[in-house]
Protein backbone atom coordinates (compact mmCIF):
# COMPACT_ATOMS: atom_id res chain seq x y z
CA UNK A 1 0.00 0.00 0.00
CA UNK A 2 1.34 3.43 -0.92
CA UNK A 3 1.68 6.28 1.54
CA UNK A 4 -1.19 8.12 -0.18
CA UNK A 5 -3.41 5.02 0.10
CA UNK A 6 -2.56 4.68 3.80
CA UNK A 7 -3.41 8.34 4.33
CA UNK A 8 -6.72 7.98 2.48
CA UNK A 9 -7.59 4.94 4.58
CA UNK A 10 -6.97 6.96 7.76
CA UNK A 11 -9.10 9.86 6.46
CA UNK A 12 -11.94 7.42 5.82
CA UNK A 13 -11.55 5.81 9.27
CA UNK A 14 -11.73 9.21 10.97
CA UNK A 15 -14.86 10.13 9.00
CA UNK A 16 -16.77 7.33 10.77
CA UNK A 17 -16.54 9.13 14.12
CA UNK A 18 -19.16 11.65 15.17
CA UNK A 19 -17.04 13.70 17.54
CA UNK A 20 -13.50 14.29 18.73
CA UNK A 21 -13.88 12.26 21.91
CA UNK A 22 -14.39 9.18 19.74
CA UNK A 23 -11.40 10.14 17.60
CA UNK A 24 -9.21 10.60 20.68
CA UNK A 25 -10.28 7.16 21.90
CA UNK A 26 -9.39 5.71 18.50
CA UNK A 27 -5.96 7.38 18.54
CA UNK A 28 -5.33 5.96 22.03
CA UNK A 29 -6.33 2.49 20.76
CA UNK A 30 -3.86 2.87 17.87
CA UNK A 31 -1.14 3.54 20.43
CA UNK A 32 -1.89 0.21 22.07
CA UNK A 33 -1.17 -1.56 18.76
CA UNK A 34 2.29 0.00 18.45
CA UNK A 35 4.93 -2.74 18.62
CA UNK A 36 7.12 -2.42 21.69
CA UNK A 37 10.34 -0.58 20.92
CA UNK A 38 13.55 -2.35 21.80
CA UNK A 39 14.77 -0.96 25.14
CA UNK A 40 18.21 -0.28 23.64
CA UNK A 41 16.54 2.34 21.42
CA UNK A 42 14.89 4.21 24.30
CA UNK A 43 17.84 6.56 24.60
CA UNK A 44 18.20 10.32 24.89
CA UNK A 45 19.45 10.48 21.27
CA UNK A 46 16.14 9.00 20.09
CA UNK A 47 13.91 11.40 22.01
CA UNK A 48 12.10 13.78 19.69
CA UNK A 49 12.82 17.35 20.68
CA UNK A 50 9.83 19.67 20.84
CA UNK A 51 7.36 17.16 22.25
CA UNK A 52 5.58 17.81 25.53
CA UNK A 53 5.80 14.09 26.37
CA UNK A 54 8.74 11.79 25.87
CA UNK A 55 8.65 10.24 22.40
CA UNK A 56 11.36 7.88 21.26
CA UNK A 57 11.77 7.28 17.53
CA UNK A 58 14.30 4.91 16.06
CA UNK A 59 14.81 4.02 12.41
CA UNK A 60 16.65 1.30 10.53
CA UNK A 61 17.21 0.91 6.81
CA UNK A 62 16.77 -2.43 5.08
CA UNK A 63 16.10 -3.33 1.43
CA UNK A 64 15.72 0.37 0.55
CA UNK A 65 12.93 0.74 3.12
CA UNK A 66 12.94 2.80 6.30
CA UNK A 67 11.75 0.82 9.32
CA UNK A 68 10.53 2.91 12.24
CA UNK A 69 9.86 1.96 15.82
CA UNK A 70 8.65 4.31 18.52
CA UNK A 71 7.17 4.70 21.96
CA UNK A 72 5.88 7.45 24.21
CA UNK A 73 5.19 7.88 27.89
CA UNK A 74 1.79 9.50 27.12
CA UNK A 75 -1.11 7.46 25.73
CA UNK A 76 -2.41 10.07 23.27
CA UNK A 77 1.06 10.85 21.97
CA UNK A 78 1.76 7.15 21.59
CA UNK A 79 -1.34 6.94 19.39
CA UNK A 80 -0.21 9.89 17.28
CA UNK A 81 3.22 8.38 16.63
CA UNK A 82 1.54 5.03 15.88
CA UNK A 83 -0.58 6.80 13.26
CA UNK A 84 2.52 8.34 11.67
CA UNK A 85 4.41 5.05 11.68
CA UNK A 86 1.44 3.34 10.05
CA UNK A 87 1.73 5.83 7.18
CA UNK A 88 5.50 6.07 6.74
CA UNK A 89 6.88 2.70 7.87
CA UNK A 90 8.46 0.39 5.29
CA UNK A 91 8.64 2.90 2.47
CA UNK A 92 11.67 4.16 0.57
CA UNK A 93 13.32 7.38 1.70
CA UNK A 94 12.20 9.02 -1.56
CA UNK A 95 8.54 8.09 -0.98
CA UNK A 96 8.68 9.41 2.59
CA UNK A 97 10.35 12.67 1.59
CA UNK A 98 7.90 13.29 -1.27
CA UNK A 99 4.82 12.45 0.78
CA UNK A 100 2.42 15.15 1.79
CA UNK A 101 1.17 15.34 5.36
CA UNK A 102 -2.11 17.05 4.38
CA UNK A 103 -4.02 14.08 5.75
CA UNK A 104 -3.27 15.40 9.26
CA UNK A 105 -5.18 18.59 8.41
CA UNK A 106 -7.94 16.64 6.66
CA UNK A 107 -8.63 14.56 9.77
CA UNK A 108 -8.40 17.73 11.90
CA UNK A 109 -5.65 16.41 14.13
CA UNK A 110 -3.54 19.57 14.41
CA UNK A 111 -6.49 21.78 15.30
CA UNK A 112 -7.71 19.38 17.99
CA UNK A 113 -4.41 19.06 19.81
CA UNK A 114 -3.16 21.50 22.39
CA UNK A 115 -0.56 23.93 20.97
CA UNK A 116 2.30 22.03 22.64
CA UNK A 117 1.03 18.67 21.32
CA UNK A 118 0.55 20.19 17.84
CA UNK A 119 4.19 21.36 17.97
CA UNK A 120 5.15 17.84 19.01
CA UNK A 121 3.27 16.44 16.01
CA UNK A 122 5.25 18.72 13.69
CA UNK A 123 8.47 17.58 15.41
CA UNK A 124 7.52 13.91 14.92
CA UNK A 125 6.88 14.38 11.20
CA UNK A 126 10.12 16.35 10.88
CA UNK A 127 12.13 13.59 12.60
CA UNK A 128 10.54 10.88 10.42
CA UNK A 129 11.53 12.85 7.32
CA UNK A 130 15.03 13.57 8.67
CA UNK A 131 15.66 9.85 9.10
CA UNK A 132 14.47 9.30 5.51
CA UNK A 133 16.78 12.06 4.28
CA UNK A 134 19.74 10.60 6.18
CA UNK A 135 19.14 7.13 4.70
CA UNK A 136 18.68 8.61 1.23
CA UNK A 137 22.00 10.48 1.49
CA UNK A 138 23.77 7.44 2.90
CA UNK A 139 22.40 5.27 0.10
CA UNK A 140 23.51 7.62 -2.71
Amino acid sequence: MTIAQQQQEIIEEFSFFDDWMQRYEYIIELGKTLPIINDQHKTDENIIKGCQSKVWLHADFKDNKVLYEADSDAILTKGVIALLIRVFNQHSPEEILEASTDFLDQIGLKEHLSPTRANGLVSMVKQIKLYALAFQNKNN
